[in-house]
């Protein structure tokens, strides 16, 4: 995780710094859940429901072809162990982009990446002052995603999308995995602005 750390301030100004050849800029924003196996008896608990909020933004050159970065974590703490123990994950991804067209107004967004997953459990109740109420496990993870981009107004669109990710060694107790898969999908839409034109 610290060599995904060190990599990702560069990445994000490699990804900046191309705007200027880029033939457009999407920013994004959005909601949706996260979907999970269920938990069985004696094992981990699924890291299921919740809203999660996700914001993102890319780039775009004209063979459609382009870069993603993307967030996304949950709004408020999942219980994990009732009055014991709760939640937040946050799903950050770093994606190559193929967006092709599907006339005036649609289009496709589809992505494939690595990331980071990063659960915070937290104690509930008041904290020191000053001090951190939570732990936090870092996992390394896959990302694959995609949605169905509309453009309802001028350059705002809306785009209802689904994203799943392989976050490794989430359900291994000797590498600080805490549920009960590997794999969890995100369901969503998102809605965003688009700078720039397409051909």
């Amino acid at each position: 995780m610290r060599k995904l750390a060190l990599v990702a301030p560069v990445f994000a100004f490699l990804f900046f710094a191309q705007f200027a050849s880029a033939q457009q800029g999407d920013v994004f924003f959005g909601g949706g859940t996260l979907l999970s196996s269920s938990a069985t008896s004696g094992s981990y608990p699924s890291e299921n429901g919740g809203l999660y909020i996700n914001l993102g933004g890319d780039l775009v050159f004209h063979n459609h072809f382009g870069a993603n970065i993307e967030t996304a974590w949950r709004a408020t703490q999942g219980v994990y162990i009732t009055g014991i123990e709760n939640y937040r994950p946050i799903l950050t991804d770093f994606n190559l982009l193929y967006q092709p067209h599907l006339g005036k107004k649609a289009g496709l967004d589809l992505m494939a990446g690595i990331g980071s997953g990063d659960t915070r459990f937290y104690a509930p109740g008041p904290s020191c002052s000053g001090c951190a109420n939570y732990v936090s496990t870092d996992h390394f993870m896959e990302h694959l995603g995609g949605g169905i981009r509309y453009y309802v107004w001028h350059h705002v669109f809306v785009r209802p999308e689904i994203h799943y990710y392989h976050i490794q060694n989430n359900s291994n107790i000797n590498n600080n995995g805490a549920f009960n898969t590997d794999n969890v999908f995100r369901v969503g839409a998102s809605v965003g602005y688009t700078f720039g034109g397409s051909d």
